[in-house]
C-alpha cells in the first residue's frame, strides 16, 4: 500500500480517519490550520510525489469545507502527485442542478469546475442529490449508493423480513415527486411496493405534503430521501403516511445536515421537528459529523467508511467499484 497515500480534511475527521485505520496505515502528514485572520493555511509534510493521493473531505457548509479541499487538491497537485481523487462523502451545493427560476446560480456545476480546474483528477461521492450531476463533471466520477448498507440494516432489524417470511406489508416511500427513481431500484431489491407523495414547495424548507400515490394501509413504510436537512418534509410526509393508515414509519436518509430554521419568530430544531413528527426511527450514514444537541432519541447513525475504503482500494487497484453496489461491502486488501 506504499503507492497509496490519504489526507483527512476537517469536514469529518471521525469519518475520514476511520477510513485510514481501514488500510492499517497513517494519513499523510500535514499542517492543516489557519492564520489569526481565518484564512486556510495548508502544508503537506510527507513526499507524495508519484502516490495515488486520495483527499477525503466533505463539502458541506461552511463554505471553508470546499476552500479547504481546493486548497489541499492543489498542494498535493504542485507535490507532484500522480493523481489526485477527491473522496467528497457528502458532496454540498448540489441542490441547485438546475436553472429552474430566473437568476440563480448552477451551483453543482460551478463546484464541479472548480474542482476540475483546482487539479483533481477524479471523484468519489456517495448519493448525489441528483444522479445527472455526475455529467458536470469532465473528469471521472464514480457516485457510490447507499442502498446496500441500508438494506443490509432493514433486513438485519427485522423491519424488512424475507418475502417468505412476511406477514406483513412493506412499502417503499419518497416523500416527493422527484425521488421515484432513487426508491424504485431500492423496492426492487427488497421485493416491496412503493408510494409516493406529491408535495408543494412554497419556499426553502418549507413544502407542504398534499396528497399520496399508493397504498400504505395496515404498512410498515420505509421513507427515504438522500438528504434530511430542517426535517420538515420528512415529518410531514410521515404523518401524511400514518394519516392514509401505515402502521409505522422508518425514515432513512444518507446525509443528514439536521439544521435548525425559524419557524413564527421562533428557532426550531430539526431534532425538535423529528421528534415530535410520526416517524418511528430516522436512520442516517455519518457522511457529515452529527453534534450531540443535533441528535435525537429516534436517530440511529450507520457507519460508511467501509465502503469508502472499499472504493478507494478497488480505484487504486484498478479494480471496478460497481461491484460495491451489493449489501455490507467487506474490504479486501
Amino acid at each position: 500500500m506504499g503507492n497509496i497515500k490519504l489526507l483527512v480534511g476537517r469536514s469529518n475527521p471521525g469519518l475520514g480517519n476511520r477510513i485510514v485505520e481501514l488500510f492499517g496505515a497513517e494519513p499523510v502528514t500535514s499542517v492543516l490550520k489557519n492564520f489569526a485572520d481565518g484564512e486556510i493555511r495548508f502544508q503537506i509534510c510527507d513526499n507524495i510525489r508519484g502516490k495515488d493521493v486520495f483527499i477525503i473531505q466533505s463539502t458541506n457548509p461552511p463554505g471553508d469545507n470546499i476552500l479547504e479541499l481546493l486548497l489541499m487538491v492543489d498542494a498535493a497537485k504542485r507535490a507532484s502527485a500522480r493523481r489526485v481523487t477527491a473522496v467528497i462523502p457528502y458532496f454540498g451545493y448540489a441542490r441547485q442542478d438546475r436553472k429552474d427560476k430566473p437568476r440563480v446560480p448552477i451551483s453543482a456545476k460551478l463546484i464541479a469546475n472548480l474542482l476540475a480546474t483546482a487539479g483533481t483528477d477524479r471523484i468519489l461521492t456517495l448519493d448525489l442529490h441528483a444522479p445527472q450531476i455526475q455529467g458536470f463533471f469532465d473528469i471521472p466520477t464514480d457516485n457510490l449508493s447507499s442502498e446496500g448498507v441500508f438494506k443490509w440494516y432493514l433486513r438485519g432489524e427485522g423491519i424488512v423480513p424475507s418475502k417468505a417470511d412476511r406477514d406483513h406489508k412493506v412499502v417503499v416511500a419518497s416523500p416527493d415527486v422527484g425521488g421515484v427513481k432513487r426508491i424504485e431500484d431500492f423496492a426492487e431489491g427488497l421485493e416491496v411496493g412503493i408510494a409516493v407523495i406529491y408535495k408543494r414547495r412554497n419556499q426553502p424548507n418549507q413544502s407542504e405534503a398534499i396528497d399520496l400515490i399508493g397504498d400504505v394501509e395496515g404498512a410498515t413504510v420505509v421513507l427515504k430521501d438522500d438528504i434530511i436537512d430542517t426535517g420538515g418534509t420528512l415529518a410531514k410526509a410521515a404523518d401524511l403516511l400514518v394519516k392514509k393508515g401505515a402502521k409505522e414509519v422508518f425514515a432513512f436518509c444518507t446525509h443528514a445536515l439536521l439544521s435548525t430554521k425559524e419557524v413564527d419568530g421562533k428557532l426550531v430544531s430539526a431534532r425538535e421537528v423529528i421528534e415530535k413528527s410520526s416517524i418511528k426511527q430516522l436512520i442516517v450514514t455519518d457522511t457529515i459529523p452529527i453534534e450531540d444537541k443535533k441528535r435525537s432519541v429516534k436517530l440511529k447513525v450507520i457507519p460508511i467508511a467501509s465502503l469508502f475504503a472499499a472504493a478507494i482500494n478497488n480505484i487504486h487497484l484498478e479494480r471496478s467499484v460497481s461491484v460495491l453496489f451489493q449489501e455490507r461491502p467487506i474490504l479486501h486488501l
